[in-house]
């Protein structure tokens, strides 16, 4: 009968701790084998590719790779791509974009989508992600529109925004802080009347409050507080409004005013762009 070989203990590296020897088990050929390949592979990496930080920059690589200008390259073949497109839509007139066969249309639409796109980056941050504002920052999705809402007026204020003193063109209009010549006793008075224009807070029409009214704020407002869109005053009857309806709101308004800015985007944009974004925003719902 066949003996079993007995078995044999590795030799050690004859490293002792505490009574206990460390094997000398190499390490398998495949595994050193990979080893020496990854090291080989990067040291090509590094002599091809970009890769040692310099002072200002790092190797080129015999390669000349750019990850720059690859990123470069596919934004120039998407521009040239686009570039019968953005024609296009710079040369028909506004109201005639939405409904050309080859930029109009909504979903699919070249102008719309690319007007959507604008809206994410450069306007939602204000107006909201689904444009229906906040405090201070008009909805765009209703039909209340402080200076129109045709497409060319929406086009206009993207141009050139609101109260932005760096544009000339710009939409401007300034309420006086009434709290600087009227007492707190007509303020009060302004108040009650304004909100019984909309029918909110059971305020109720005064003659006092009416008097006050016409020799102070009719000349913008109207008479009968609709409003005037040419010098950007706010319709008073229509329950909407942008800075809050309360009593405490409407004082701190007609005492200190408001003097909201939006930044002119002409010279950020491009033409294409804010016509792409006058497109889109007029779609939502509120263009007129």
């Amino acid at each position: 009968m066949a003996k079993t070989p007995e078995k044999k203990d590795p030799e050690t590296t004859g490293h002792s701790w505490n009574g206990i020897e460390e094997f000398n088990n190499p390490l398998p050929r495949w595994w050193l084998i990979t080893l020496y390949l990854t090291i080989i592979w990067a040291i090509g990496y590094m002599i091809a590719y970009p890769a040692i930080p310099l002072i200002n920059g790092a190797t080129p690589g015999l390669l000349g790779y750019s990850s720059r200008g690859e990123v470069a390259a596919d934004i120039e073949a998407v521009n040239t791509q686009n570039a019968p497109l953005i024609e296009r839509i710079n040369e028909l007139e506004l109201a005639a974009i939405a409904g050309d066969e080859l930029v109009g249309g909504e979903a699919d639409g070249f102008a719309y989508n690319g007007g959507k796109a604008v809206f994410a980056t450069f306007c939602s941050q204000c107006h909201g992600a689904g444009a229906n504002g906040a405090v201070g920052y008009p909805s765009l999705i209703d039909d209340d529109w402080l200076w129109g809402g045709s497409m060319e007026d929406i086009y206009t204020t993207i141009n050139h925004g609101i109260r932005h003193e760096a544009d000339l063109d710009t939409r401007l209009s300034d309420m006086p802080a009434f709290g600087e010549f009227l007492t707190d006793e007509e303020i009060a008075g302004l108040v009650q009347y304004v909100g019984a224009l909309s029918e909110i807070n059971g305020a109720e029409k005064t003659e006092e409050g009416e008097i006050l009214f016409l020799d102070n704020c009719a000349a913008c407002h109207a008479d009968d507080g609709t409003g005037d869109r040419f010098v950007g005053a706010p319709n008073l009857t229509d329950a909407i409004w942008l800075y809050g309806s309360d009593p405490a709101t409407l004082e701190e308004t007609i005492t200190f005013a408001r003097f909201g800015e939006m930044p002119a985007w002409a010279g950020r944009l491009s033409e294409a762009q804010v016509r792409q974004a006058a497109v889109y925003i007029h779609s939502l719902g509120g263009g007129e």
